[in-house]
This record gives C-alpha cells, structure tokens and sequence, in this order.
C-alpha cells in the first residue's frame, strides 16, 4: 500500500480526531478506527488500537491547555476516572455473554445526536452555579456516575468521551469548557490503558500509521484546544455542536 495513501488517509482521520478531542473532548476511535478500516483496509483491532494510541497525547496536550486556563476539575475528575477503569473491566466482561454487535454504532450515533443537543439547547453553565454544588455532593456524583459511565464504555467498547461530556454537563451541571477539559484529562488515562491492553493482545499495529495519526490528532487537538479556551460559552457552543454534528454524520456514512 502506498506510503502516501496511508499519510492521507492518517492526516484526515487525525484532523476530524484532534478537532473532536479538543473541542469536546470525544474520543479518537470514533473517527480514526473507521477511517482506516474504510479506506486503509485495517483489521478493526488494530485500527482502535491506533485510535487510542493516538487518543493519549491528544487529550494530554488537551488537558494542559485547559487546566492552565483553569478550566479542570482535578480531584473529581480523578475520582470519576478511577471507576471509569475500574467498571470498564466489568463492562467487558458482562459484553463476553452479549452477541457480537448487538449495541454497535452507540458511539457514531451519540456523537451526532450530542452535536445537535449543543447547537439546539447550549450549556450556559457558570463556574459560579459549579461552586455551589457542595464538595461532598460532587465527589458522590463523581463516583456513580464514573461507574455508569465505565460499565457501559466496557459493555459498548466505545463513548467514553462522550458519555462524559454529556454526563458532566447535563447532569452534573459543570460549566462547558470545564466539562471538556475534565473529560479529556480522564480520557488521557483511559485512552493509555486501552492502547497498551491492545498492542499487548495483537502486537505493534502499521507504524507508520500509527505515527502519522498521533503527530495529526496532537496537532489538530492542540489547536482546537487553544481556540476553545479563547472562545465565549455562545460560540463554543456553536463550534462544539456543529463539529460534532458533522463528524457524527461522516462517520455513520463510512460505516
């Protein structure tokens, strides 16, 4: 296969990936693993593998950027991370005793759907409305819904990213750039234990694939990251939504 094919189709999938991390904190399979399983051929394992992989420095990178503008729910968003990995394994395992594909496309399809949920009703949330949740509430908070969110990211195999966002805006009622920044500082972690796990069962994947998606999503995800801590509540908003509208949608025509 062409060495340029595959920088292509890379750059394009780490575009849509890195623009999704760094605007609304979504994971990168939803974009990288069916953009190289349609058009680079790749064994679905490998292509997530790649994907999660890729997902790691993107949400770091991501996560500085907007804990330096103090926009990062640290201790809570511990809290919610370590449950996350803890239900995911339990997650899996209950997925063993489920048919192969009976909740497939969960992910693509909540990504299009959460696109219009932030274009129709926008989270206005204050940091001063966050504050006055008390501590204890929010750590309990944290907790369940970490858990919910685990169990089924294991049972799915997919929306993590996005069952974060929507639970930490919706239900938590966290400010939006908050929520992002909180939910790709969780996926930093959640993204490197699913990458290792994968390249432990299947070895190492196509490496110049996997370095041509992690330099794209790193970079694209830097960027939206910078423009997202810069930008109003209103136009993120806008910018959240209709990314995720459009990535939603391509990506249910791949598949």
């Amino acid at each position: 296969m062409s060495l340029w094919l595959k920088l292509i189709v890379s750059f394009f999938a780490g575009l849509g990936a890195g623009l999704g991390t760094g605007f609304a904190g979504m994971s990168a399979a939803a974009v990288i693993s069916p953009m190289l399983i349609t058009f680079l051929g790749m064994p679905a394992y490998q292509a997530v593998g790649i994907a999660l992989a890729s997902d790691v420095l993107a949400s770091a990178v991501s996560a500085y950027t907007y804990g330096k503008h103090k926009n990062l729910d640290i201790r809570n968003g511990t809290v919610m991370m370590i449950s996350v990995l803890l239900l995911t394994v339990v997650g899996s395992w209950v997925a063993g005793f489920v048919p192969n594909g009976t909740m497939g496309g969960f992910s693509v399809v909540m990504t299009f759907f959460l696109g219009l949920k932030f274009l129709i009703k926008p989270v206005m949330t204050t940091k001063e409305a966050m504050g006055a949740v008390s501590p204890k509430k929010r750590f309990v908070q944290s907790l369940v819904f970490g858990c919910l969110i685990g169990f089924i990211c294991g049972f799915v195999g997919a929306g993590g990213g996005m069952m974060m966002l929507l639970i930490l805006t919706s239900v938590l009622g966290y400010e939006l750039k908050t929520a992002v920044g909180t939910s790709v500082f969780i996926m930093t972690f959640t993204a490197f234990t699913g990458a290792l796990s994968h390249f432990a069962v299947d070895g190492l994947p196509d490496l110049w694939v996997l370095l041509f998606c992690v330099l794209s999503t790193l970079l694209w995800a830097r960027v939206a990251a910078r423009v997202a801590n810069r930008a109003s509540p209103k136009t993120l908003n806008r910018a959240t939504g209709a990314i995720l509208t459009i990535l939603g949608a391509v990506v249910l025509l791949f598949r």
